[in-house]
């Protein structure tokens, strides 16, 4: 696991509060700050009932609440878009099948990481995408599966330590929920990326601008920055997985090239299954077994592809990619990142 700190790494010094994800009790502490209580993830969608420890990031006693399932935040009231469903979705650095790990600590990690955000009442779909390398607490784990505690990592290893399946997703998504403000997901994707030339062809291929210059000789690849290409599977997997690993921060130019992809794929997607309403079928036939999840896929698919995306509402988590001690560290902009999760997740109400 190459990309595992040996020393974790300082975060959330300047800790702002956790957001209220809950029905119930709800409170609000003196200033901005609020107490974080943790949410059952089926409560937004039905889909786990796995839940979390609650943790309070208050250093003093709470002296007021304003209202049940409301939190108070530079002046303004919000609550929860109870409309939502948000699904993590993983590209793991692996091309073969999505078998059980070998031991606990070889499940791979995730280069990519999106959070896809269904709106049932607007019927539209937002998109977070999630640097790799963005430092958060995760659970580790020894080869032979025992828990060995918590540290300040990069992500991305998360699902390395795990089994490589869905332990490894559910882990992966209790990473990414603990970095949003204990956020609820709904559920979860995990695709190997040898998935990519499947699902890339299956849609006829992929038209993107080229954003950068690579070159894969050996594999017949050789993108420049700038032209416009209708990407093979071949293309498109080197587009989507490839990076320079002496190129500092190369991983942020790849997620710059995932998000591009992903919304042109999605609505060449659109298209493929407005006239074959088996596709989403074909679609899992041809990936299944590079695919983990926890929701039924083709229904899944054959009801977001009828919601409406159009890029605008895509987003990134805010930060900047550091070099650490041995490794880059990308550091997400706290306060920046609340709002978002604001902005994307919660609806403001009148005061």
């Amino acid at each position: 696991m190459s990309n595992r700190k040996k020393k974790p790494a300082a975060r959330r010094n300047k800790r702002i509060p956790f957001i209220l994800l809950f029905t119930g009790l709800s409170v609000a502490l003196a200033g901005t700050a609020a107490a974080g209580v943790h949410l059952r993830r089926d409560q937004a969608s039905g889909v786990s009932d796995t839940t979390r420890s609650a943790e309070s990031t208050a250093e003093e006693p709470v002296r007021e609440k304003w209202q049940e399932g409301v939190i108070s935040y530079q002046g303004r009231h919000y609550k929860y878009n109870n409309r939502l469903r948000t699904y993590l979705l993983m590209g793991i650095d692996k091309d073969g099948p999505a078998l059980a790990a070998e031991d606990g600590i070889s499940g791979g990690q995730s280069d990519a990481l999106f959070l896809i955000v269904a709106d049932s009442e607007e019927k539209n779909i937002s998109l977070v995408s999630i640097h790799r390398n963005t430092i958060t607490k995760i659970q580790t784990q020894d080869k032979d599966g025992v828990d060995t505690g918590e540290i300040d990592a990069q992500l991305c290893v998360q699902y390395g330590f795990g089994d490589g399946r869905h332990q490894s997703c559910s882990r992966t998504a209790d990473a990414v929920s603990y970095l949003f403000y204990n956020l609820p997901i709904s559920g979860y994707l995990s695709i190997h990326m040898g998935a990519i030339p499947a699902l890339n062809d299956s849609v006829g291929g992929v038209e993107v601008s080229v954003l950068q210059n690579l070159s894969y000789l050996e594999k017949g690849v050789e993108l420049r920055a700038g032209e416009k290409r209708t990407l093979s599977g071949t293309e498109a997997y080197y587009y989507l997985r490839g990076r320079d690993i002496n190129e500092f921060d190369s991983a942020t130019h790849r997620l710059r090239r995932q998000e591009q992809y992903i919304t042109a794929y999605m609505g060449k997607l659109k298209t493929a299954m407005a006239g074959n309403p088996d596709k989403a079928a074909e679609l899992y036939d041809s990936i299944s077994e590079y695919l983990v999840t926890d929701a039924d896929f083709v229904n899944l698919v054959s009801e977001l592809i009828t919601y409406e995306y159009d890029g605008s509402r895509m987003y990134t988590v805010p930060g900047e990619t550091r070099m650490g001690e041995e490794f880059e560290e990308f550091h997400a902009d706290d306060a920046a990142l609340y709002d978002l999760v604001l902005q994307v997740f919660y609806e403001e109400t009148g005061s």
